[in-house]
């Protein structure tokens, strides 16, 4: 090993040891279930905007939408990005407050299907059930893109062997997020939101000078037919520019869809302490969001002009996820302080990853511990068992996590893709029709769960394959046909009782 990647390594080593030492000081504040899971509602502002986007950005920010750009250019991965943006600045005012009112007055409801349960007086406990198995189902594969990101990393830059890098990583992911919890995760998340941004501004900064300045990189990436322009996209493997058509556009665009189902996000917003302060957090996460999309499509850019100059070697198929990585190795050889920058853009990968994956164990966690074992099957458990269930549970779910990404070739950006259309299918239209819609009723809620996560698996293993038209992000036909099936079902049957009716009516006052 370099001196180097010494610096580095000892870098990356403070980094992770400072996010265990914030899990050990979050820990003395966990006195129940409730502080593991949503901080007793104690959230500032600032934390909440940036541990919400923090923990939706993952790995995905700084290693799949820049690797994506490398080897297509700016269409597919820009389109994903303005989606992204979009869907974040609605669910910020649309979803936010509401649904922090609607879950403390709907038995202050601390998980999403206990929020589901509450709000439709569901007695069969089916709508926890299924929202508890959903959550799961995507998450673990969600949870294992995490893994596989740090894997990925320290193999290709080190030299050492995945399973080992990929297996390190989580331990300590698991390590602080077992011991602190809720408020663990998004006070790291919050620190992990910082260093991302560092890592940004510092490769794209770099990049851009080693490849000769911002000129040069223009004038690379225009020699590539397709490359720069939004209704056309670059084939790598044919060299050639091919139309990217509208159905294309409007199907990328459906990632935002995605922002309204996600059970990490939505915890944010119902941990506030004070609804009031939303407004502010929405702005704050969305200026976020915006620079940090741009920034990493334009990082994807940087890196092939440095490529086509011959400054960084040729990145092909999933490989091209490892962009930021290359360029960090490359920044530690030209002295010690740039060294540390470089470890520096590597703990920042980690944090991506990290950022997500805890909130996901956590979210995961509270489904089988929380909602399974004592919402639906009623197994009666005292405090002090009820803490080393979510803990246990927690570990379980990360081993599976381990298990699916033992798989080095396996692509972040396709596995994030597909658990986000399930998540967006599942759970976006019932939160959506929960929270602005009275007449809807539980078994509308749902037929639209199973209906969007089914229509997920079904249009993404039957349909696609058609090509053509049919090749269509399967979030968005799921998202419709989830939104169709809640209506049809909720006018079929009986509307809901008057207690459910006046509870709405007073959470609509509440958000006035």
């Amino acid at each position: 090993m370099t001196s180097e990647h010494i610096i580095m390594s000892i870098t990356i080593l403070v980094y992770l040891a400072g996010m265990l030492w914030v899990g050990v000081l979050c820990s003395k504040q966990n006195k129940d279930t409730t502080d593991f899971y949503l901080g007793g509602r104690k959230l500032g502002p600032l934390v909440t905007a940036m541990s919400a986007e923090a923990s939706d950005m993952s790995s995905w920010l700084l290693m799949g939408l820049p690797g994506l750009a490398y080897l297509t250019g700016v269409a597919d991965a820009g389109w994903t990005a303005i989606g992204l943006a979009i869907g974040t600045y609605i669910n910020w005012f649309l979803v936010a407050k509401r649904l922090r009112v609607y879950t403390h007055i709907a038995g202050n409801a601390i998980t999403l299907p206990d929020f589901f349960h509450n709000r439709y007086r569901d007695k069969s406990r089916l709508l926890m059930l299924f929202s508890s198995l959903m959550i799961v189902l995507f998450f673990i594969p969600y949870t294992a893109s995490g893994f596989a990101a740090c894997g990925k990393l320290f193999s290709s830059l080190f030299g050492v062997d995945y399973t080992t890098a990929m297996v390190v990583s989580a331990i300590v992911i698991v390590g602080y997020t077992a011991t602190g919890g809720f408020l663990a995760a998004s006070t790291t998340d919050f620190i992990q939101s910082l260093v991302m941004s560092v890592a940004l501004v510092l490769v794209l900064l770099f990049g851009v000078h080693t490849a000769g300045g911002w000129s040069v990189v223009m004038e690379r990436a225009a020699q590539l037919p397709g490359y720069l322009g939004m209704f056309q996209t670059h084939q790598p493997e044919t060299g050639t520019a091919v139309a990217y058509p509208a159905l294309s556009m409007f199907s990328t665009i459906a990632w935002g869809l995605g922002y309204f189902g996600m059970p990490h996000i939505l915890l944010r917003f119902m941990a506030i302490e004070d609804k009031e302060k939303l407004t502010l957090s929405r702005r704050i996460a969305t200026i976020w969001v915006v620079i940090s999309l741009a920034v990493g499509v334009t990082i994807g850019i940087v890196g092939m002009a440095m490529t086509k100059t011959g400054v960084l070697p040729v990145l092909q198929g999933a490989s091209s996820e490892t962009i930021l990585v290359v360029i960090a190795d490359l920044m530690s050889k030209n002295g010690w302080l740039l060294a540390i920058f470089a470890g520096l853009i590597l703990a920042g990968i980690l944090a991506s990853t990290m950022s997500t994956a805890d909130s996901q164990l956590l979210a995961a966690s509270s489904s089988v511990s929380q909602n399974l074992l004592q919402g639906v099957f009623q197994v009666p458990i005292n405090k002090k068992a009820e803490m080393l269930c979510a803990r246990g549970t927690l570990i379980a779910i990360a081993l599976l996590g381990m298990w699916i990404a033992k798989d080095p070739n396996s692509s972040i950006f396709g596995i994030v893709s597909f658990a986000w259309a399930g998540f967006g299918a599942c759970f976006g239209p019932v939160v959506i029709m929960a929270l602005f819609w009275k007449r809807s009723n539980r078994w509308g809620a749902l037929a639209g769960m199973l209906v969007g996560g089914t229509m997920v698996f079904v249009w993404k293993y039957l349909v696609i394959p058609l090509g053509g038209f049919w090749n269509i992000y399967e979030l968005l036909p799921a998202f419709v046909a989830a939104c169709v099936a809640i209506v049809v079902v909720s006018l079929l049957t009986a509307p809901p009782e008057k207690e459910i009716c006046v509870e709405f009516d007073k959470v609509c006052k509440e958000c006035r």
